[in-house]
């Protein structure tokens, strides 16, 4: 089964990591697939909500220092630099949007 942890540090790299989730999913439905988003990617992604979002994870760090709250539909990590290394310790792959 495929396990992919995408990262989006950026607005244009959610742009491309929601059409990266979008079309793995197409691809291979039962795929494990997670986007999180830090940086300046999460004041985007609360800005323009997408489809895909149930697969998006942002990092709460991000959203303290923006003072941001993630509405209850999206998943919130520590950190995601934290998230990601726990997912390629757990055999799954990145992908950076």
């Amino acid at each position: 089964m495929i396990r992919l942890v995408i990262h989006a540090p950026t607005p244009e790299a959610l742009e491309r990591g929601r059409r990266n989730l979008a079309n793995l999913l197409k691809a291979e439905p039962d795929a494990q697939v997670e986007l999180v988003a830090n940086a300046g990617a999460v004041v985007t992604a609360l800005k323009q909500p997408h489809e895909v979002d149930t697969h998006l994870l942002v990092c709460r760090n991000s959203l303290v220092a923006n003072d941001l709250q993630a509405p209850d539909n999206i998943a919130v990590v520590a950190a995601a630099v934290l998230h990601i290394a726990q997912r390629q310790h757990e055999g799954w792959a990145y992908l950076r949007a």
